[in-house]
């Protein structure tokens, strides 16, 4: 693992922490999305969440293997790119409303409050890191029962 890799990882693992975009490229028409859950759906809390991905694999933080990443899902935050200034070029926070599954996870059970509440996927390089081209799936918006 590289040095870069092994300082991203360190750091992430820090509330707040901002990252900068890497030079990791993803493959043209790469995508995340949602499976089992649409925009404008109703659910009842406790719910499962799949992370769906294609022309790409997943692969734990930290494994550096062309072509991979691992997921972050967005909850109740603006799209990604316009949460803050130069977001893209920053990376991903690490706090309640950006979850990271470094470990290769493909699902998650959520328990949100009643309510409206938005979703989004992004996923990160080895080192947490936003792809070149970023990967990342339309912000979805569910009520919870």
């Amino acid at each position: 693992m590289s040095m870069k890799h092994l300082l991203a990882a360190a750091l992430i693992a820090l509330p707040g922490t901002v990252l900068a975009q890497g030079a990791t490229p993803a493959p043209e028409g790469a995508a995340v999305y949602f499976i089992g859950i649409s925009d404008g759906d109703t659910v009842t809390a406790p719910f499962t969440v799949v992370f769906g991905l294609s022309g790409m694999g997943v692969a734990p933080a930290g494994t550096e293997r062309e072509n991979t990443g691992h997921h972050h899902l967005l909850i109740d935050r603006p799209p990604f790119g316009e949460g803050a200034a130069d977001e893209l070029d920053l990376g991903i926070l690490n706090d309640d409303n950006h979850r990271h599954f470094g470990g290769g996870q493909t699902e998650v059970t959520l328990d949100l409050d009643p309510g409206t509440h938005t979703l989004q996927l992004v996923l990160g390089d080895a080192g947490h890191v936003v792809h070149a081209s970023p990967v990342m799936s339309e912000r979805i918006t569910i009520t919870v029962d």
